[in-house]
Protein backbone atom coordinates (compact mmCIF):
# COMPACT_ATOMS: atom_id res chain seq x y z
CA UNK A 1 0.00 0.00 0.00
CA UNK A 2 1.00 3.46 -0.47
CA UNK A 3 2.42 5.92 2.15
CA UNK A 4 -0.62 8.30 1.42
CA UNK A 5 -3.34 5.47 1.67
CA UNK A 6 -1.45 3.83 4.73
CA UNK A 7 -3.61 4.90 7.70
CA UNK A 8 -2.30 7.71 9.97
CA UNK A 9 -1.96 7.96 13.61
CA UNK A 10 -1.48 10.58 15.65
CA UNK A 11 0.55 10.08 19.20
CA UNK A 12 0.00 12.55 21.44
CA UNK A 13 2.96 12.99 24.37
CA UNK A 14 5.29 15.28 26.49
CA UNK A 15 7.72 12.70 26.52
CA UNK A 16 10.07 12.33 23.71
CA UNK A 17 11.33 9.00 24.14
CA UNK A 18 7.63 7.49 24.53
CA UNK A 19 7.08 9.54 21.30
CA UNK A 20 10.14 8.02 19.05
CA UNK A 21 10.01 4.63 20.63
CA UNK A 22 5.86 4.37 19.14
CA UNK A 23 6.39 5.66 16.13
CA UNK A 24 8.99 3.04 15.08
CA UNK A 25 6.68 0.16 16.44
CA UNK A 26 3.80 1.33 14.42
CA UNK A 27 5.47 2.63 10.99
CA UNK A 28 6.84 -0.85 11.11
CA UNK A 29 4.02 -2.35 11.41
CA UNK A 30 2.99 -0.05 7.77
CA UNK A 31 1.38 2.51 10.06
CA UNK A 32 2.08 6.46 8.56
CA UNK A 33 2.35 8.43 12.20
CA UNK A 34 2.52 11.78 13.45
CA UNK A 35 3.02 13.44 16.82
CA UNK A 36 2.72 16.04 19.10
CA UNK A 37 3.94 16.82 22.57
CA UNK A 38 0.54 18.67 23.88
CA UNK A 39 -2.99 18.98 23.14
CA UNK A 40 -2.71 22.15 21.79
CA UNK A 41 -0.44 20.97 19.17
CA UNK A 42 -2.14 18.11 18.67
CA UNK A 43 -5.26 19.91 17.58
CA UNK A 44 -3.44 22.07 15.12
CA UNK A 45 -1.98 19.35 13.20
CA UNK A 46 -5.72 17.61 13.29
CA UNK A 47 -7.01 21.04 11.50
CA UNK A 48 -5.32 19.58 8.46
CA UNK A 49 -6.94 16.68 7.98
CA UNK A 50 -8.38 14.03 11.06
CA UNK A 51 -5.58 10.81 11.64
CA UNK A 52 -7.14 7.68 11.90
CA UNK A 53 -6.75 6.52 15.64
CA UNK A 54 -5.14 8.68 18.76
CA UNK A 55 -2.87 7.71 20.83
CA UNK A 56 -2.41 10.02 23.86
CA UNK A 57 -1.05 10.34 27.17
CA UNK A 58 -2.91 11.06 29.88
CA UNK A 59 -0.52 13.52 32.12
CA UNK A 60 0.55 16.28 29.76
CA UNK A 61 0.27 20.31 30.68
CA UNK A 62 -2.53 18.80 33.38
CA UNK A 63 -2.85 15.94 35.00
CA UNK A 64 -5.82 15.20 33.23
CA UNK A 65 -4.82 16.62 30.06
CA UNK A 66 -5.13 13.40 28.01
CA UNK A 67 -9.09 12.97 28.96
CA UNK A 68 -9.88 16.75 28.30
CA UNK A 69 -8.11 16.47 24.88
CA UNK A 70 -10.34 13.34 24.39
CA UNK A 71 -13.48 14.69 25.45
CA UNK A 72 -12.43 17.76 22.59
CA UNK A 73 -11.95 15.25 19.79
CA UNK A 74 -15.65 13.30 20.69
CA UNK A 75 -17.07 16.64 20.81
CA UNK A 76 -16.18 17.44 17.34
CA UNK A 77 -17.93 16.13 14.50
CA UNK A 78 -14.67 15.80 12.21
CA UNK A 79 -13.07 13.52 15.82
CA UNK A 80 -16.08 11.47 16.67
CA UNK A 81 -15.60 7.96 15.39
CA UNK A 82 -11.78 8.00 15.54
CA UNK A 83 -10.65 6.01 17.84
CA UNK A 84 -8.42 7.01 21.35
CA UNK A 85 -5.88 5.09 22.88
CA UNK A 86 -5.16 6.56 26.54
CA UNK A 87 -2.33 5.72 27.68
CA UNK A 88 -0.01 7.00 31.47
CA UNK A 89 2.17 6.37 34.21
CA UNK A 90 0.08 7.95 36.57
CA UNK A 91 -0.62 4.85 38.62
CA UNK A 92 3.03 4.23 38.62
CA UNK A 93 4.31 8.02 39.30
CA UNK A 94 1.48 9.39 41.79
CA UNK A 95 -0.26 5.86 42.89
CA UNK A 96 -3.82 6.96 41.27
CA UNK A 97 -6.16 4.26 39.81
CA UNK A 98 -7.66 5.00 36.83
CA UNK A 99 -7.89 1.77 34.69
CA UNK A 100 -10.80 1.61 33.91
CA UNK A 101 -12.99 -1.70 35.41
CA UNK A 102 -15.59 -1.84 31.96
CA UNK A 103 -16.54 -0.95 28.20
CA UNK A 104 -18.68 1.89 30.62
CA UNK A 105 -15.67 3.38 31.99
CA UNK A 106 -13.63 3.47 29.37
CA UNK A 107 -16.98 5.64 27.71
CA UNK A 108 -16.88 8.08 30.80
CA UNK A 109 -13.25 8.63 29.92
CA UNK A 110 -13.95 9.11 26.10
CA UNK A 111 -11.63 6.44 24.99
CA UNK A 112 -11.69 3.29 23.47
CA UNK A 113 -8.79 1.91 24.98
CA UNK A 114 -6.41 2.18 27.86
CA UNK A 115 -2.48 1.15 28.81
CA UNK A 116 -0.81 1.29 31.31
CA UNK A 117 3.06 2.81 30.98
CA UNK A 118 5.29 1.36 29.42
CA UNK A 119 3.24 -0.09 26.87
CA UNK A 120 3.53 -3.67 25.48
CA UNK A 121 4.47 -3.18 21.88
CA UNK A 122 2.29 -6.43 20.34
CA UNK A 123 -0.62 -5.60 23.11
CA UNK A 124 -0.57 -1.76 21.23
CA UNK A 125 -0.30 -3.29 18.10
CA UNK A 126 -3.28 -5.78 18.48
CA UNK A 127 -5.91 -3.22 20.17
CA UNK A 128 -4.58 -0.55 17.30
CA UNK A 129 -5.50 -3.05 14.50
CA UNK A 130 -8.61 -4.52 16.40
CA UNK A 131 -9.71 0.01 16.52
CA UNK A 132 -9.40 0.54 12.89
CA UNK A 133 -10.39 -3.23 12.12
CA UNK A 134 -13.82 -2.06 13.72
CA UNK A 135 -13.94 1.00 11.26
CA UNK A 136 -13.74 -1.21 8.49
CA UNK A 137 -10.01 -0.54 7.74
CA UNK A 138 -7.02 -2.66 7.60
CA UNK A 139 -3.39 -1.44 8.02
CA UNK A 140 -1.63 -3.37 4.96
Amino acid sequence: MSAEHKQLILIVDDDFDFLEINRIILEGAGYRVVTATNPAEAEARIAGGAPDLVITDLMMTSIDAGFAFAARLRSDPRTAGVPIIISTSVSSALGLNFHPDSADDLAKMNVDAYFDKPIDAPALLAKVAELLGARGQTSQ
